[in-house]
C-alpha cells in the first residue's frame, strides 16, 4: 500500500513539473492521440484532472498497450497541448488487492 501511495506521488510530482507546451515533446493532442494508437497501439487506461494553475486545469493520462507491451504518460493543458511526461516498455498493471474479509467468531 505504502508503495503504491509513493508511487502515485512522484507521478503526480513529475507531472507538476511538467515541461511547457514549447519544449520537446508536446504537440496537438490529437496529434499525440493518434500516433500512440497507430505506432504503439496504445489506449487510454487511467486518467484524471491536475490541480488548477492560473485558473485553468490539467488533465494526466496514461496510455498503453498489452499488444506490445508499452506505455506513455502524458498532460494535456487547457489549450489542447499534450506533453509526454514519460513512456517505455514492459507494462503490467495490477488489479487492487481487497483486504480478506472478515472472519466471523
Amino acid at each position: 500500500m505504502f508503495k503504491r501511495v509513493i508511487g502515485a506521488a512522484v507521478l503526480f510530482g513529475m507531472a507538476a513539473a511538467a515541461p511547457p507546451a514549447i519544449a520537446a515533446g508536446c504537440a496537438d493532442r490529437d496529434l499525440v492521440v493518434e500516433r500512440l494508437q497507430s505506432k504503439y497501439s496504445e489506449a487510454m487506461v487511467a486518467g484524471g484532472l491536475q490541480g488548477v494553475q492560473d485558473n485553468k486545469m490539467t488533465m494526466l493520462e496514461v496510455w498503453s498497450s498489452e499488444k506490445t507491451g508499452t506505455f506513455t504518460v502524458i498532460m494535456t493543458n487547457a489549450q489542447g497541448v499534450s506533453c509526454i511526461l514519460a513512456a517505455g516498455t514492459d507494462w503490467f498493471q495490477q488489479e487492487a488487492l481487497m483486504p480478506p474479509d472478515e472472519i466471523e467468531g
